[in-house]
């Protein structure tokens, strides 16, 4: 017992302290040489885009104020009066196409096609043409039914359907100009399935146009009559306020050019036939058409005090796919048309140069890009790499500008700019990835998806099927998990700022985080308002 040796117990390795100090170790290794210098790069770029964001968005600010000011909107030079005395008196009115495009539009279809047969116009120099593709056979039947009642009305209704879809609504509505009784019409309008204009609608759009020759598109406002179904339906009401009211007057009220929204436009069918007609190419055959018609020669108009009842989205899958495809859509159509616009010799050079940069670069792609590197990848890492330096006036400022110019359009909603930001930031990770798809040419770049569209059921005078309110949906189709890898890398930087910063930018982190992980989860957007 007396040579007996006693060891000492060994101390016992934690696995976790070993990993956790590895992983500290190679990302020291890594910080300095690697991280920074791509960071400080990327902040850089993003700092460049957000300065090319704030100058557009001021430069259209003063535009408008200007012409605010001024009150000289474009379309306030006309006097619409005399031209419709002239009308009146002469009975030459001219012949006129309404086109309502649709597919499977089982909800709306008898607003969109009343709505168009109310119009206010004579008879017989009207008619409505309801382009069909629907694949049920038993909505095509019911929606044949619905123009023959207004047949029988005295309207000239025309039920036009296709075998295919090809094309989808540009070639719909490209055949749809084919046909032989189109020949005698001067000027074709276009509504959307879930568009219904007052009757006044031709009267006040059709004489700019004969007015003008030089005209080719006249553009009037949409109006939702959803806007207040819920939070999301708010949130998108916003945005879409701005371009009416400061983007598309802006292009107007300086002769330069703005986009056609697709729907809710008179067109000459002239200049439709001269631009090219309706090319399929893109998933935004609307702006297509405008860029080719602008490069022609052709000028619009915007008519801000008409407006033309419409729908939004009231669920968040309806809206991500909407929103993929007006992000996807214009990106690629830059992709096609760079050169083209570039070389062209009738327009002038401050045409092209607004086209490209300003409406093209700027608000299609540079618009998104900033709004998710900068605000959701490249602030939240500078947290992490202390080596690179953020200048706030850039992080803080400029972005706290152009969300006000932004939401001034809408000064009812001024109480929800905090959701609404956090909302366009969780929005604009699709809105990146669906431009980058465009630019690329990648899968999904020409895909295309119709808009589901609930029309206002509990609020129209037409009987039409309850939808439920909580529709069938699998988790699979719940879950997003872009959206939860984003919630989890803003957590990380939030709490991390907790730990080791001095400042409060974790307040900003933790709501980003919290919205991300909303709908991450599918708790917007699932539930059909009542």
């Amino acid at each position: 017992m007396r040579n007996s040796v006693f060891l000492e117990p060994e101390p016992e390795v934690n696995l976790y302290d070993d990993t956790g100090r590895s992983l500290s170790q190679a990302w020291d290794r890594i910080r300095v040489p690697i991280i920074v210098p791509i960071l400080r790069f990327a902040l850089y770029v993003c700092i460049a885009m957000s300065v090319m964001r704030f100058i557009e968005r001021v430069y259209m600010a003063i535009v408008i104020g200007c012409v605010k000011c001024l009150g000289r909107k474009r379309y306030t030079k006309y006097n619409l009066d005399a031209i419709k005395e002239d009308l009146e008196q002469n009975r030459n009115y001219p012949m006129v196409l309404v086109q309502i495009p649709m597919f499977n539009e089982k909800e709306v279809y008898k607003l969109s096609i009343g709505a168009a047969c109310g119009l206010s116009w004579p008879s017989d120099r009207l008619i409505v043409q309801v382009l069909d593709d629907s694949t049920n056979e038993v909505l095509r039947a019911l929606v044949e039914l619905e123009c023959q009642r207004w047949i029988e009305k005295g309207v000239n209704v025309k039920y036009e359907t296709r075998n295919n879809r090809n094309g989808y609504k540009a070639g719909a509505l490209r055949d749809g100009l084919k046909k032989p009784y189109v020949e005698d019409c001067e000027f074709v309008v276009i509504f959307d399935a879930d568009f219904q204009p007052e009757e006044d609608f031709l009267w006040r759009t059709v004489p700019y146009l004969l007015e003008n020759p030089e005209l080719a598109l006249v553009q009037a406002r949409w109006k939702f009559v959803n806007a207040n179904e819920c939070l999301m339906t708010r949130l998108q009401e916003m945005p879409l306020d701005y371009h009416f009211s400061v983007e598309q007057e802006v292009g107007s009220s300086t002769c330069s050019f703005f986009g056609f929204n697709g729907t809710a436009g008179v067109w000459r069918i002239q200049a439709v036939s001269d631009a090219g007609g309706w090319k399929d190419r893109t998933t935004v055959e609307d702006m297509d058409l405008a860029v080719r018609a602008s490069l022609k020669g052709w000028k619009f108009i915007l008519v801000g005090d008409l407006s033309v009842k419409n729908e939004l989205p009231s669920t968040f899958k309806a809206y991500r796919f909407q929103q993929h495809r007006w992000s996807c859509g214009p990106a690629n159509l830059f992709r096609k048309m760079f050169k083209e616009i570039l070389l062209c010799e009738r327009v002038s050079i401050w045409k092209k140069f607004h086209v490209i940069y300003a409406f093209s670069f700027v608000r299609k792609i540079v618009a998104h890009w900033v709004t998710f590197f900068f605000y959701c990848i490249v602030i939240p890492a500078t947290i992490l790499v202390p080596e690179v330096h953020l200048p706030k006036p850039i992080a803080v400022y400029l972005p706290a500008t152009i969300t006000l110019l932004n939401a001034a359009s809408t000064p009812r909603s001024l109480h929800l700019l905090v959701f609404w930001i956090l909302f366009e930031n969780v929005m604009s990770l699709h809105r990146s990835k669906a431009a980058i798809i465009g630019l690329l040419e990648a899968s999904r770049v020409n895909e295309w998806i119709v808009t589901e569209k609930l029309g206002n059921a509990l609020k129209q005078k037409y009987s039409i099927p309850k939808v439920s309110k909580r529709p069938r949906s699998r988790i699979a189709e719940r879950i997003h998990f872009l959206e939860l890898i984003m919630g989890m890398y803003m957590l990380h930087c939030a709490f991390y700022n907790m730990i080791f910063a001095n400042d409060h930018f974790f307040i900003y982190l933790l709501l980003q985080a919290g919205a991300f992980f909303i709908i991450g989860l599918g708790y917007i957007g699932t539930i059909v308002p009542t």
